[in-house]
């Protein structure tokens, strides 16, 4: 393995670790919180776990593996977009709680972890196709996080759950634009090849 497919790895061991954590801690506090914000937070670092996994076990692979890794990668958000959506229209059927506060904390802890693993994937220059998404997927999870901060933040001057039920939709649609970039650039990838 060259030296840089070995830092590749690290990075996205490291990245994988840190979705993890917030997946967890993200899916305990949006339960607590009664929060469509924070779930589809946690969701989304789920499924960025699995992205990262998969990039993980495709990066020394044939170009083949890689591709299959990020379309599946692609396909995932997309699941877990409508899942997402799924949760939100069931809140606003039958009503929810959210806590602000616990928004507004949980997301600038997510936030800054994103962060960091924004700034550990772009140390990383590489064109494969996996890394590409894994950096994406990143940009995405900081963006939700803010929208997470601003929902928390209405839900608490306006003492309803709208806030959080809109940025639960946006988390969804920020999650399938993800997904189709994701396909799109496996096919641009293969487009190069031929």
């Amino acid at each position: 393995m060259t030296r840089d497919l070995a830092r590749q790895k690290s990075v996205l061991r490291q990245v994988l670790l840190w979705n993890l954590a917030l997946f967890a801690g993200l899916g305990v506090a949006g339960w607590v919180a009664d929060s469509s914000a924070l779930l589809a937070n946690a969701l989304d670092n789920g499924s960025d776990a699995v992205v990262y996994l998969l990039s993980y076990l495709a990066i020394d692979r044939h170009v083949a593996w890689k591709r299959g890794a990020a379309t599946a990668s692609g396909i995932l958000l997309l699941i877990f977009a409508a899942a997402v959506l799924a949760d939100v229209v069931r809140r606003w059927m039958y009503g929810a709680e959210p806590i602000g506060p616990v928004m507004i904390g949980l997301a600038l802890v997510a936030a800054s972890i994103n962060l960091w693993c924004l700034v550990l994937l772009r140390r990383v220059r590489s064109d494969d196709v996996n890394m590409k998404a894994a950096e994406t997927f990143s940009v995405n999870d900081f963006v939700s996080n803010g929208g997470v901060i601003v929902a928390g933040a209405l839900v608490l001057w306006l003492g309803s759950s709208w806030p959080d039920l809109v940025a639960g939709a946006l988390i969804a649609a920020v999650a399938f634009k993800g997904g189709i970039e994701s396909l799109q650039s496996v096919r641009e990838d293969r487009r190069s090849d031929g």
